[in-house]
C-alpha cells in the first residue's frame, strides 16, 4: 500500500530523488551506445556522425569526463575494426579539449602495460595500433611514437629473453605501419630507417625450425605457407618501396585535415617494455595461410598479391569482423558481407580463405570448430549466387592437395566437410573424384573420403550414405555398423565359454544380481591357467570375453541401452578388470564386437573411463598395440586417444582447483581472525581450521596422484610413438626401401598433433620428457619433432 501511494504522490518528495539517481546511468547509457554504434550503417555519412558525435561528447565531458574516457579505451581494445573511426573521434575531441586529449593518452598507456602485465597480448597489440594511428589524427607527435617503436625494437638486444618475446614486440611495430608508416617517414625517416633495419637484422637470425610443424601444407607449390613476420616485413618493404601507398584503410580523418592539423600534440610518456617474467605467455608463432590468388579469382576484381600490404590489412580486418561477431554466426556473417570497399576486392574469396586460414590454424583455431561451419552455411544463405562457388573451388583445390596437406588440418577438413553436407542433402559432384578409386586404401585421398562418409554415417544413417554415392565408391562406403557377436547361434557352440553365455544371457534377462552372475562366471575355463595351476584369482580373458560380449549383445539396440547396461553392471566389470591385463582385454572386447561401428567404440570407451572401468593409460597402450594395427591410422583411433587425454587434463585441473578453493579459504579464515583479535574467536578457529587442513592435505595428495597419472600417460603415449616409428624407419633401413610411406607421414604428424593439441600440460613434464625419452641417441626424424615443439615457445 505504502509502494503504491509512494509512486502515485506528487508531492515532490521521493519522485524527484529517484529521477536524479537514474538519470546519469540513463545519459551514460546514451553515451555508450552512441560511442559503440557509430560506423555503423546510417542515412548521414560517417564524417557528419562523427562531428556530429564528438560536439555531444564535448557538452558532456564536464559532468561524464571519466565515463566516455573508459568507453573510448574500452573500444579501443575491443572493437579494432573500428580503429581509425575511433582515433577520428580522438582527434576531433583532442581538436576541441586539449586536456581531454591528453587524459585520454595517458589513460592509454596506463591500459597498455596492464593489458602486457595480465598476457592479453592481442588486446596490447590493437591499443598500439591504435596509438600508432593518433599520430594521423595529429593528436601524438610522431618523434614521441618513433621513440616508442624504438623502445619496442631494443628488445631483440636482449640476450635471455625468448624468441617469442622479441617476435611480439616486432610485430607490433611492423603491423602498425601500414597503417602509420608515411606519416613516421615523413617525420624521422632517418630513424625510422633504423628501425627498420635492425629488424631485418633480427629476422635474418632468428630461428625457424617451428615452421614445418606449424604449416598446413608441406609443399611451397602453388603458394607458399610463410611465417608470419616474414612475410609482414615483406609486405611493409613492397609499401615502402611503392612510398608508403595503401588503398584499403577506411581514413575518415582526411576529411578532417583543416581541423585537426590546428590541435597541439601530445607527446608520449616514455614507454620501456616491461622486462621478461618466468610467468609471461606469449602467443605463439604463426604460419600464414594462403590459399588463392589472383588467378583464383578470373571476374572481377582483383586479389591483391600476397606482399601487398592491403592482402595484410583486408585479412587484419575480417579476423577482427570474425573475432567480434562469432558468438552471433548470423550477425558475422552480415558484418563479413558488407566489409568497407568490398566492391574493390573479391571479397568472397577473401572471406573463405580467412574463415579456412583460422579453422586450420595451428596449434588450435581461435574458436571452436564448428563456429566456422555454421558461419560458412550462414555466408551461403546470404549469397546464394556466388558464395557457394568459391567455397566448392576452395574444397576441390584442398582436396587435390591432400598428399601435402597436414593431418591435423585434414581432421579439421574432413569434419568440417561432412557437416557442411549433412546440412545441404549430402550434395556433392562424388564422380569428380573418382581419380581416388584407383589409388591405395591408405592413400590421402581414399582414405579422405571414406572417413568423410564415415562421419556423414554418424549424421545420418547407413543406408542413406549407400544411395547418395555412386555405385562405384562401394569400397569406400563404410560398413553396415552392426554388432558382431560370436557367440550368436548354434554354430558357435564349439567356442570355449558358449554354454555359459546362454547363462549369463538368462540372468540378465531374469535381472539377476551382481553376485549371481560372478557365481555363473566362476564356471569359466581360463585359457592361461594350466589344469594343475590352482591359482583361480589370476586374469582370466574368457570370463570378460563371455560377460561382455554378451551383455553388449543384449544393449546393442541404442546408445543409451548401452550405457544403462555399463551402469547396471558396473560392479561385476569393475572386478572383472581389475588387473591392467583385464583394463587392455575389456577395449579388445569392445572393438571386436563393434568394430563396425567406430562411434560406438568412441562412446562405449569415453563411458568406461568416465566410470572407471578403464584407465586413459589402457586406453592409450590399446591404441598402440598390435591388435589396432589395422585400424591405427583411422580418425576415430585419434578422436579416442585426444578425447582420454583432455579427460585426463580436465581431471587434474578439477582437483587443483579444489585445492585452490581450499587453501583461498583457509587464508579467509587467518585474516579473519587476525583482523578481529579476539582470543575466544581464536580458539574457534583452531578448531575450524583443522578439517579444513586435513582437506588442504587430502586434496594435495590427490593433486601429486593426478599429476602422477598424467605424466605417466604422456610417458606411455611418446615411447610407443618412438617405439613404432624406430621399429619403421629401421626396417626399411634394413630393406633399402623408402621410409617416407603414407603411414610414416601420419605417424609422425599424429605425434606432432599431440604436441601441438596439448602444449600446455606437456610443458610442465619437459624435463622429464628430455631425459628419458627424447634423449641425443634418439632418431633424428623423430627428434627434430621434439625440437620443433621447444621452438615453439623459445
Amino acid at each position: 500500500m505504502s509502494r503504491r501511494r509512494h509512486s502515485d504522490e506528487n508531492d515532490g518528495g521521493q519522485p524527484h530523488k529517484r529521477r536524479r539517481t537514474s538519470e546519469p546511468i540513463e545519459i551514460e547509457d546514451r553515451l555508450e551506445s552512441l560511442i559503440c554504434r557509430v560506423g555503423e550503417k546510417s542515412t548521414s555519412s560517417l564524417e557528419s556522425n562523427l562531428e556530429g558525435l564528438a560536439g555531444v561528447l564535448e557538452a558532456d565531458l564536464p559532468n561524464y569526463k571519466n565515463k566516455i574516457l573508459r568507453i573510448l579505451c574500452t573500444v579501443a581494445r575491443l572493437l579494432p575494426e573500428k580503429l581509425t573511426v575511433y582515433s577520428t573521434l580522438v582527434g576531433l575531441l583532442n581538436a576541441r579539449n586539449y586536456n581531454f586529449g591528453g587524459e585520454f593518452v595517458e589513460s592509454m598507456i596506463r591500459q597498455l602495460k596492464e593489458t602486457l602485465k595480465l598476457n592479453l597480448y592481442n588486446e596490447a597489440l590493437y591499443l598500439v595500433r591504435f596509438l600508432s594511428d593518433l599520430v594521423n589524427c595529429h593528436v601524438i607527435a610522431a618523434p614521441s611514437m618513433v621513440a616508442m617503436f624504438e623502445n619496442f625494437v631494443s628488445v631483440v638486444q636482449e640476450e635471455d629473453g625468448p624468441q617469442v618475446r622479441c617476435d611480439w614486440y616486432v610485430y607490433a611495430v611492423l603491423s602498425s605501419l601500414p597503417w602509420v608508416g608515411k606519416e613516421l617517414y615523413e617525420k624521422k625517416d632517418v630513424e625510422m630507417e633504423r628501425i627498420l633495419n635492425q629488424i631485418e637484422s633480427y629476422l635474418k637470425r632468428r630461428q625457424k625450425i617451428h615452421v614445418p610443424m606449424l604449416q598446413v601444407w608441406t609443399a611451397e607449390k602453388p603458394h607458399p605457407q610463410e611465417e608470419y613476420l616474414d612475410c609482414l616485413f615483406a609486405q611493409v618493404q613492397k609499401m615502402k618501396k611503392d612510398r608508403w601507398q595503401e588503398r584499403h584503410i577506411l581514413r575518415p580523418y582526411i576529411a578532417f585535415d583543416s581541423v585537426l592539423c590546428e590541435a597541439l600534440q601530445h607527446n608520449l610518456p616514455p614507454f620501456t617494455p616491461p622486462p621478461h617474467s618466468e610467468d609471461a605467455v606469449y602467443p605463439m608463432p604463426k604460419v600464414v595461410f594462403r590459399m588463392f590468388d589472383y588467378t583464383d579469382a578470373p571476374e572481377g576484381p582483383v586479389m591483391p598479391g600476397s606482399h601487398s600490404v592491403e592482402r595484410f590489412v583486408i585479412e587484419e580486418n575480417l579476423h577482427y569482423i570474425i573475432k567480434s561477431h562469432w558468438r552471433e554466426r548470423k550477425t558475422c556473417a552480415a558484418q563479413l558481407l558488407s566489409y568497407p570497399g568490398k566492391n574493390k576486392i573479391p571479397l568472397n574469396y577473401h572471406i573463405v580463405e580467412v574463415i579456412f586460414g583460422e579453422l586450420f590454424q595451428l596449434p588450435q583455431p581461435p574458436h571452436i570448430d564448428v563456429m566456422y561451419t555454421t558461419l560458412l552455411i550462414e555466408l551461403c544463405k546470404l549469397q546464394p549466387g556466388s558464395l557457394p562457388q568459391v567455397l566448392a573451388q576452395a574444397t576441390e583445390m584442398m582436396y587435390t592437395r591432400l598428399d601435402t596437406m597436414n593431418t591435423t588440418c585434414i581432421d579439421r577438413f574432413l569434419n568440417w566437410f561432412s557437416h557442411h553436407l549433412s546440412n545441404f542433402q549430402f550434395r556433392w559432384s562424388w564422380d569428380d573424384w573418382s581419380d581416388c578409386l584407383t589409388q591405395d586404401l591408405d592413400k590421402p585421398k581414399p582414405k579422405f573420403v571414406r572417413e568423410v562418409l564415415e562421419k556423414s554415417m554418424r549424421l545420418s544413417y547407413h543406408q542413406r550414405i549407400v544411395d547418395i554415392v555412386p555405385a562405384n565408391f562401394s569400397a569406400l562406403i563404410p560398413t553396415n555398423p552392426i554388432f558382431i557377436y560370436k557367440y550368436m547361434d548354434e554354430s558357435s557352440s564349439s567356442l570355449p565359454g558358449y554354454p555359459v553365455t546362454i547363462a549369463i544371457s538368462n540372468a540378465i534377462i531374469n535381472r539377476s544380481s551382481n553376485d549371481e552372475i560372478l557365481t555363473i562366471l566362476k564356471d569359466v575355463p581360463n585359457p592361461n591357467q594350466e589344469d594343475d595351476d590352482d591359482e583361480g584369482d589370476s586374469f582370466n580373458p574368457l570370463k570378460i570375453d563371455v560377460f561382455l560380449q554378451t551383455l553388449l549383445h543384449m544393449a546393442a539396440k541404442s546408445f543409451s541401452h548401452s550405457f544403462s547396461a555399463l551402469a547396471k553392471f558396473h560392479e561385476v566389470l569393475k572386478i572383472l578388470t581389475d588387473s591392467d591385463e583385464g583394463k587392455l582385454h575389456i577395449l579388445r572386447v569392445v572393438y571386436e564386437a563393434w568394430r563396425n561401428h567406430p562411434q560406438m567404440i568412441s562412446v562405449l570407451i569415453d563411458k568406461m573411463i568416465r566410470t572407471q572401468i578403464v584407465d586413459c593409460a589402457a586406453v592409450a597402450n590399446w591404441i598402440f598395440s598390435p591388435d589396432m594395427a589395422h585400424d591405427f591410422t583411422r580418425f576415430y583411433v585419434w578422436e579416442i586417444l585426444h578425447s582420454t587425454v583432455r579427460k585426463m587434463n580436465k581431471h587434474v585441473q578439477k582437483i587443483q582447483k579444489e585445492l585452490e578453493t581450499a587453501k583461498e579459504k583457509l587464508e579467509k579464515q587467518h585474516s579473519r581472525r587476525k583482523d578481529s583479535g579476539d582470543e575466544e574467536e581464536d580458539k574457534n578457529s583452531d578448531e575450524e581450521d583443522g578439517p579444513l587442513e586435513e582437506q588442504i592435505e587430502r586434496l594435495q595428495e590427490k593433486v601429486e596422484s593426478a599429476q602422477s597419472e598424467q605424466k605417466n600417460l604422456f610417458l606411455v603415449i611418446f615411447q610407443r610413438f618412438i617405439m613404432m616409428l624406430t621399429e619403421h624407419l629401421v626396417r626399411c633401413e634394413t630393406g633399402g626401401v623408402d621410409f617416407n610411406t603414407p603411414w610414416y607421414k601420419n605417424c609422425i604428424e599424429r605425434l606432432q598433433q599431440i604436441f601441438l593439441m596439448h602444449h600446455q600440460t606437456i610443458q610442465q613434464y619437459m624435463v622429464t620428457l628430455e631425459n628419458l625419452l627424447f634423449t641425443a641417441e634418439l632418431d633424428h626424424h623423430i627428434l627434430t619433432v621434439y625440437r620443433q615443439f621447444c621452438a615453439l615457445q623459445m
